[in-house]
């Protein structure tokens, strides 16, 4: 698919039939995170696929937003393995995994797998049912899978404001 497609047709999806995402989608969405970039290509990111009955009722314990989701990706990232800022006020850690998410979001929608990213949870919480390692944190949750019939974008999903409000040239 053209990335101008990918992009314009992606959305969050809100309720998911019970087909399986295919192993072969399912790596190549795992690749597209692996190769995206990092602040010194750290490669911070841990990604956990979840998929087992144990693992889907860890996050249906902390949010209610898997939407029927057979498989979920959390998406963590090594503190102690991130690149401070100059100024000491800030490290890459969110944005890296945030960036390797947005890889990986993007990478389903060109093989066909919806997906959607969910922050509607207790990182802490989750990391704990999980039994992450301490030096971890939980960025975010991605709920892959197919559009059950009928689920479609939301009503808004089209509304964006124009670049003259969102950008500045100076």
């Amino acid at each position: 698919m053209e990335f101008k497609e990918v992009v314009k047709n992606r959305y969050s999806c809100k309720k998911y039939s019970d087909r399986a995402v295919e192993p072969d989608k399912l790596a190549a969405i795992l690749e597209a995170g692996r190769l995206a970039p990092t602040a010194k290509n750290l490669q911070e990111q841990h990604i956990y696929v979840l998929q087992s009955a144990e693992a889907l009722a860890q996050v249906d314990a902390v949010t209610p937003c898997r939407y029927g989701a057979g498989t979920v990706l959390c998406v963590a990232f090594d503190s102690g393995n991130v690149f401070t800022y100059p100024g000491g006020k800030r490290d890459s850690g969110v944005e890296d995994a945030s960036i390797v998410a947005t890889h990986m979001i993007l990478a389903a929608a060109d093989e066909g797998v919806d997906s959607c990213w969910i922050n509607f949870f207790d990182p802490d919480k989750l990391k704990a049912g999980l039994g992450l390692p301490e030096h971890e944190e939980v960025l975010m949750l991605m709920d892959l899978g197919y559009a059950a019939e009928g689920a479609g974008p939301l009503p808004n999903h089209g509304s964006r404001k124009p670049l003259t409000e969102t950008v500045s040239y100076r």
